[in-house]
């Protein structure tokens, strides 16, 4: 047989097949849209139906999953992310040291500052009145009371 002969037979017996089909097809469009509809009514209750179960398993999701899953993803970021580099040592005792040196400079600024007299050419009351230290330690014994003055 020749391939045109093979599609014309294969073309009449469709053609055959369409034709005993078409009454019963005619037979089943009614029924197909009584069933279309059914159907779509069906849809529209499930779906008013399902909306607020899956409205508050979300809302339960929200709040019992949620805070896990984001606990876990917190923790999971921590460790993936890398060491802090080591501080290097020597910044530490610089900078105690700077800070001693500089209060030594204002202690030593002060105690010069406490020391001078008021005006060079006038004793101050304060050298009067301090007991001289001899040479070995011992404080002078002084022949003059000192007077004191009462503010009252």
């Amino acid at each position: 047989m020749s391939p045109k002969k093979r599609t014309d037979a294969v073309r009449d017996t469709a053609r055959q097949a369409a034709a005993q089909l078409k009454p019963a097809a005619e037979r089943a469009k009614p029924v197909a849209k009584s069933i279309r509809a059914a159907a779509r009514r069906q849809l529209l209750r499930t779906r008013a139906w399902a909306a607020p179960r899956v409205e508050r398993s979300s809302r339960v999701v929200q709040d019992t999953v949620a805070p896990k899953v984001s606990a876990t993803m917190s923790a999971a970021a921590k460790r993936l992310d890398p060491a802090q580099p080591r501080q290097r040592r020597w910044r530490k005792p610089v900078g105690v040291a700077t800070v001693t040196a500089a209060g030594g400079a204002v202690a030593a600024f002060i105690r010069n500052r406490v020391k001078k007299p008021a005006s060079p050419t006038a004793p101050s009351q304060a050298a009067d009145t301090t007991p001289e230290a001899q040479p070995n330690g011992r404080q002078k014994s002084s022949t003059q009371a000192p007077t004191q003055k009462n503010p009252a």
